[in-house]
Formats: C-alpha cells, structure tokens, sequence
C-alpha cells in the first residue's frame, strides 16, 4: 500500500468512523433497549482501531524511510508523521486497541454506551494527529479535540455526584492550561509571524523575550494536562472516577499525550535558553517526591494507582531534561522507552484492578470504589487477574527484569554518562524513589496471596475472557519488553531523533 494513502487513512479512519460508531450504537439501543448484550458500536470501534494500527504500519514504512519522515497536505493542513508521530500513534493505538476489547464487558448495558466508544476512538484519533503536527496551532487544535473527549470520557457515570465533580474539576483545570497555551502561541506568532515549527526554530536563536515567555506558558498549560506537580490536582479524582478502560487511558497515554506536546512546543524553543531542560528536571525530581509520597497515603485502589503516576511522569521529565540540558541521546530514548512502558505496565495495572472493580461490585450494580482491603486474599478466587496486577505493580516498581527496571535504567546511564555531579545526584534520588515506591506497590502483591478473602470477594461474579485477555497481552508484553528491550529500540531511537531534530539537532 502507498505510505501516503495509508498515513491519509491513520489520520481521518478514527475521525469519520466516530459519528458512524455513535449512530449505529445510538439506533441500536433505541430498538433494542441500552441494556443490549449486542450493541455494534463496541465491534465497531475495535474494528476501525484495528484497521488504523494497519494502516499505521504500512504509513510507518514510509515514514521511517528517511529522517524527516512523511508529509501529507490535507487541504492546506499539513501533518507529518517522523519518529516522534509514529511513537505516539503506535503507543495509542496498542493500548487503545486492548482497552476497547476490555471495555466491551466492562460497559455492557451502561446508559450510553455507544457514546463511549464514540468518544474513545475519537480521542485516540486526536492523539495520533498530535503527535503529526507541524505547526503550534493545529497541535493545539489536536490537543483539545482530545482534552474534549477526555471530559465527557471522565464524567461518563453522571448520575453519580463524584464522577461529576471529577469531570468539572478536570474541565476547569485543563481549560485553564488550554488558555495559557493560546497566549503562549499569540506570543509565539507576536514575535515571529509564523506558527510553523521549522519558522519558529530558526527564529528562536534570536532568543526574544516573548519567546521566553511563550515557552513558560506553554510548561504551565501543557503542564496541567501533563499532571506537572503542583499542576495535578485534577487527576487522583478524574482517574478513580473513571470507568476503567478510561483511566487506563488518562494515566497511560493521555497525560503522556501532553508531555508530547510540551516537548514538541519546548524543542522549538530551545535555542532561545538552556532554562528549559533544566525545568524539567526540576519537575522531574518534585513529581517522583510528591506522587511517592501521595500514593503511599491512599486506601482507594484507582487513587494510589493515579497518584503512583506522577512519580512516572517524573522518570520521563528526568530522561528528557537530560536530553535538553547535556544533549544526551540516551536520556530521550530511555524517555521514550519508560513513556511506552508506562503505557502498558500502568493499563494493565488499572485494567486488572478494574476487573476486580467489576467483579466485586460493578456486576451487582454498585459503583463503589474498589480499597485495598477488597483486595486481601482476591488470588485465591481470581488467579490470572491477581497475578496480572501483581506483575503491573512489581514492573511498576522496577524488579528486574521486567519492562520498568530496563527503561528506569536507561533512563539513570543517561545521568550518569553526562559526568555531572547534579545530574548524578538527581539518578540517585531517582533511583531511591523507585526503592520508595515498592512501599506500596509491594503490600497490593502482599493482599493479593495472603489472608482469606472477604466474603464480597467469595461473592464475586467471574471475569469475562474479553477483560482477562488483555491483560494477559499486557502481562506478555511487559515480560517480553524487560528480557528483551532492544525490540523497541528502532522505535524509540527515531522518536528521540524527531526530538532532536525539532530542537535544531
């Protein structure tokens, strides 16, 4: 197939097939009632997803072809899939593609469910333009068309007063950061005349003051959504109040999302200063301290899970402020590495403790939270799912070896390969947060084979083959990824390649 054909369908298959998923979902529940075990829209939108990961390869040779990628003008927009593009499409769409086919049981006969599905494949497309973006507005366009998915996504049980509260409090926050984005761009256009990266790189070696001051609000917008600390707040609530599928998705792709486009709009900038990187190890170290701390504190099993996620975000921002502040390679490619690993180890992590959610109280009609004292004993009644979760956590942790120890270490040989005793420093205190977070990681696995289990665990309804098969591919592949790393290797040297390209490299 044509690399430009194929790219053209990556781009507009999940757009055009998210009004379609929505109306045949939509006549289907009017004919069959919303509690149908039948509903298309579900089959629908993992079939446009499957064939969007097609076409993604197909596009993918093409743009791994050369260095610069592959362009294509779509009516005067122009998007270009590089290294960094196709990282991001291919990381979406694994995920994407596994927690549609988790949610197909998870969400069956829930008041609007083919809205659900609409909405998630919609906000998977955005996410793949996002990463294709040439220029600051349409990556800001991109941006919330996904943020705007993510809302209605977040608040989707709205007849629950929490799940609501959540959703408002996340729409406010990230139109906040949305607002502050804007201005950033205005000052970028007020002292440049152009909003195209390439135009925008060139003229930032001039270092103007509007350009210092655009890239500061575009850390703080993209920050919000990015959950920079103190920039979180929204997202313990909106992770643990949304279904399942749908927080894996927040903590393991969207928010990354956003540190995409914080480092796309950051690497335009960065010949205006060397503040940048440094910025961003600064965050590093203050989200590994504060998600650390915060997650050990929790008795709600989703809020530990979001909170245990700023501190990956902190491992990422340390990998790439190395990349900005001493030019290391090997800091964006291990960022990139722990940004994919992180994408499956924390799905599969939600994942498994949404099935659980399902199965003690979600298949009774309750939607309580699942706590961590539903979890003592769980094994002894759901095997694969606790041993599922147990691999999540203890990945999450960095046990070799496992896919999070071998990013985490890329990550911390960057550090030490600069020779600079702050940024030494900085991989030791990182390294002894990763020891920190197996404080609570290590007492779920703990739960999970010892004791006897509660008599709402004994009680439990069994867990569909359609939720156990994906995370069994998630367990496989954080096992297959930590023996055998250098199979990401080729994707993630050209997403870190894309990076340095943009910042003039």
């Amino acid at each position: 197939m044509n690399a430009n054909t194929a790219f053209t369908l990556v781009i507009g298959l999940p757009l055009l097939g998210t009004p379609i998923i929505y109306l045949l979902g939509r006549l289907w529940a009017r004919q069959n009632g919303s509690s149908s075990a039948a509903n298309p829209a579900r089959w629908l939108a993992v079939l446009i997803l499957v064939a969007t990961g097609v076409f993604t390869y197909f596009a993918g040779v093409g743009a791994t072809a050369d260095y610069t990628g592959i362009s294509h003008d779509f009516g005067g927009l122009t998007l270009t899939m590089d290294g960094l593009g196709l990282f991001l499409a291919v990381t979406v769409l694994a995920l994407g593609i596994l927690v549609t086919l988790f949610s197909a049981q998870y969400m069956q006969g829930e008041v609007g469910e083919e809205k659900f599905y609409a909405l998630l494949t919609a906000m998977i497309g955005a996410i793949i333009g996002l990463g294709c973006a040439t220029d600051l507005f349409n990556l800001w366009l991109w941006f919330e068309v996904m943020a705007v998915t993510s809302y209605f996504l977040v608040a989707f049980y709205r007849d629950q007063k929490a799940s609501l509260e959540a959703g408002w409090k996340y729409l406010v926050q990230s139109a906040t950061g949305s607002t502050l984005v804007m201005l950033g761009i205005a000052l970028a256009f007020a002292a440049t005349g152009s909003l195209r990266f390439d135009e925008l790189r060139l003229a930032a070696a001039s270092a103007d003051p509007l350009l210092l001051a655009a890239g500061a609000l575009f850390i703080i917008g993209f920050g919000v959504k990015t959950a920079l600390v103190p920039l979180h707040t929204w997202l313990p609530d909106a992770h643990s109040q949304a279904p399942s599928g749908i927080s894996a998705m927040l903590s393991g792709i969207v928010i990354e999302a956003g540190l995409v486009a914080m480092l796309r709009s950051l690497g335009i900038l960065y010949a205006t200063s060397q503040v940048w990187g440094y910025l961003l190890l600064g965050f590093g170290a203050l989200n590994l301290l504060v998600g650390n701390l915060m997650a050990l504190r929790q008795t709600q099993v989703k809020r530990l899970l979001a909170y245990s996620s700023l501190s990956h975000v902190g491992y990422m921002l340390i990998g790439f402020g190395m990349a900005f502040t001493f030019a290391m390679p090997n800091g964006a490619i291990g960022g990139f590495f722990h940004l994919f690993n992180h994408a499956l180890m924390k799905g599969l992590a939600f994942l498994a403790a949404g099935a659980l959610l399902y199965a003690l109280y979600i298949a009774k009609g309750h939607h309580g939270p699942l706590v961590l004292d539903d979890l003592n004993g769980a094994s002894k009644r759901y095997p694969l799912t606790a041993f599922c979760f147990s691999l999540a956590v203890l990945a999450l942790g960095g046990l070799p070896p496992l896919a999070g120890f071998m990013s985490k270490w890329q990550i911390f040989v960057s550090g030490f390969e600069t020779g600079n005793t702050v940024a030494i420093l900085l991989v030791i205190f990182a390294a002894l947060n990763s020891v920190l977070s197996l404080g609570y990681y290590a007492p779920i696995v703990n739960r999970l084979y010892r004791g006897q289990p509660s008599q709402t665990v004994q009680e439990g309804a069994k867990i569909s083959p359609w939720m156990a098969a994906p995370m069994v591919i998630l367990a496989l592949a954080i096992v297959l990824l930590g023996v055998w790393p250098s199979l990401l290797t080729n994707l993630t040297s050209r997403a870190a390649l894309g990076l340095f390209m943009l910042m003039g490299g």
